[in-house]
């Protein structure tokens, strides 16, 4: 039943946001010039890689520097790319993603295979699910490139605290994957990224 209201609001998210894809587009191309879409390899359910898609927010060519970002101090980013960051804007095309089927509103959030091969069988059971855009961990750790940005050592923290703290929240929604939870993430975060 989650997948009808996946495709339901996707498609009507879509059509509603054609306009602020096109202020978003412009913004992006005026600020630091093509691409304005951003592709990355992640692993979605069943353990297959698919392309999520973002607005791009980093200079062209900034993923050699890794993968993870470390809040507003990361060079990497761009002006429009802090605002987009922000309000989580630059998410908004992963609406694609959601209508090709490759990704759910609501799911644990698709990692990079990098992280994914760091798993113990227990966490890989988030890949039972289709990933999602947002999640009990999403809401939990809303500014995890500003507490990355502190960390003497982003990755090792991410890796041995954050990742696992993550993997742990999801399976609040794997073990109860309903509507009722499904609309519950929705709501709380929509009035997280309002307030």
């Amino acid at each position: 039943m989650t997948r009808f209201f996946d495709l339901l609001f996707s498609f009507l998210g879509l059509i509603l946001l054609i306009p602020v894809f096109l202020i978003i587009a412009i913004f992006i191309l005026a600020d630091s010039g093509t691409p304005v879409f951003f592709r990355q390899s992640r692993v979605g359910r069943g353990n297959r890689d698919f392309f999520l898609l973002k607005f791009r927010t980093m200079r062209s060519g900034a993923e050699l520097g890794g993968s993870l970002t470390v809040g507003s101090s990361d060079s990497r980013i761009t002006r429009t790319g802090l605002f987009l960051r922000k309000y989580k804007l630059d998410e908004l095309p992963q609406l694609f993603n959601v209508l090709k089927g490759d990704m759910s509103l609501v799911g644990p959030r698709p990692e990079v295979r990098k992280y994914v091969d760091l798993y113990t069988p227990e966490q890989l059971s988030v890949l039972q699910l289709r990933p999602g855009i947002t999640d009990y961990a999403s809401l939990e750790y809303f500014s995890e490139n500003e507490l990355l940005g502190k960390a003497v050592d982003p990755e090792q923290t991410y890796i041995r605290e954050i990742m696992p703290a993550k993997l742990a929240l999801n399976r609040r929604y794997i073990e109860n994957p309903g509507l009722g939870n499904y609309f519950l993430i929705l709501i709380k975060t929509m009035l997280r990224i309002v307030r």
